[in-house]
């Protein structure tokens, strides 16, 4: 079968990373997207694994479609008896990127039509009820190039199930673990989020450091498919669980706010992970330990702060980690002149996206 892993923008080879990790050749590594071919195991695998990724796809088909009786006869040529049953609720999702059907409502309404006349000939009737398990149907078209596939995740792959509680403007699993991935972490160094908010940086430092699966604790659209092979992700979350340690790891995560920081201990617990807190404000940061890695999503801007605000704390962020001896240093925001404020260029930048938001990787390796 023909897999998809989407993702952000800027991410795409990460995402290929983790797939060899869990020995999943990628096929093709495009824009917000790497194909890979596997059974239903490699796309359970895939779904409990990826860090990085949005979601996981299984392909059903492709054509071009200029118009919309191109995109229904396309739809309905493809073999949805296959993978639907006669009683299956279709619930079909849609987007649309620089093509010429650009209505994603009626691409929706179509692709649906197309399914059900595909169906009603497949099981020569008249009638399907919908009444059985829900299957997602995505109709994705990017430059009148269509492609249908069904989503077995649900819910994202970001919503890993332990962040329960939010504080303002968090940082996505997805995108918190790419930064730790990108900030070159291991388990034997020290790893300092100053800023850590809901949490979700430390925690998914713990995840890595442990080899713990990100979806190992929560439940997979496609664990309903009719189709699917019996104890498929049963098998993939026992294999899961067989792989994870428990190493001794120094991770903090401290935040000004002690409500964020009650936050976090919950949301730590439920992960089932291990990590230190402290109520701080960041001119406190300090470290005695020579080398290691820091991480921060700060306020910036319109997001939180006012821009004399925002600016004060990019010039005490400067001043604190300055003192850290040997330490790497990754921060994420939007403001665009950060560098200016904090006064020294990065070694390294990285386009991304945080909740829709243009935002620059900024890190610091000496």
């Amino acid at each position: 079968m023909r897999l998809i892993a989407t993702c952000k923008l800027g991410l795409e080879s990460l995402v290929a990373a983790e797939l060899k990790r869990i020995e999943i050749e990628p096929e093709a590594v495009a824009d917000a997207r790497v194909t890979f071919r596997g059974d239903f195991s490699a796309m359970a695998r895939a779904c409990l694994w990826l860090r990085t990724a949005e979601r996981v796809l299984l392909e059903v088909g492709a054509f071009e479609a200029k118009t919309f009786d191109a995109l229904f006869e396309g739809v309905k040529a493809l073999p949805w008896k296959q993978y639907l049953a006669r009683d299956t609720f279709i619930h079909v999702n849609g987007k649309s990127a620089k093509s010429t059907l650009f209505s994603v409502s009626d691409c929706q309404s179509i692709t649906k039509k197309a399914i059900v006349e595909n169906l009603r000939a497949a099981y020569r009737t008249e009638t399907l009820p919908e009444t059985g398990k829900e299957v997602i149907v995505e109709v994705g078209i990017l430059k009148d190039w269509v492609t249908l596939a069904l989503d077995p995740c649900g819910a994202g792959l970001s919503r890993r199930g332990y962040r329960t509680f939010n504080v303002a403007a968090p940082i996505s699993e997805t995108l918190g673990a790419a930064i730790v991935l990108l900030s070159r972490y291991v388990p034997e160094q020290p790893f300092i989020d100053p800023m850590c908010g809901s949490g979700t940086m430390p925690i998914e430092a713990a995840m890595i450091a442990g080899n713990r699966a990100p979806g190992l604790n929560r439940a997979f659209a496609a664990e309903e498919w009719p189709f699917l092979p019996e104890n498929t992700f049963a098998l993939a979350r026992e294999e899961a669980c067989d792989a994870a340690t428990n190493p001794k790891v120094d991770i903090l995560g401290s935040d000004i706010d002690a409500h964020s920081i009650d936050l976090c201990k919950k949301h730590a617990k439920k992960a089932g992970i291990l990590v230190n807190w402290a109520v701080r404000p960041v001119r406190a940061l300090a470290s005695d330990k020579v080398g290691g890695v820091l991480v921060c999503n700060p306020p910036y801007g319109e997001r939180m702060f006012k821009k004399s605000e925002a600016e004060r704390l990019y010039r005490e962020m400067r001043t604190a980690f300055d003192a850290l001896s040997g330490w790497r240093k990754s921060i994420i925001t939007a403001y665009p002149e950060f560098e200016r404020v904090y006064g020294r260029r990065a070694e390294k930048r990285r386009k991304l996206s945080n909740g829709g938001m243009p935002c620059t990787l900024y890190q610091y390796f000496r």
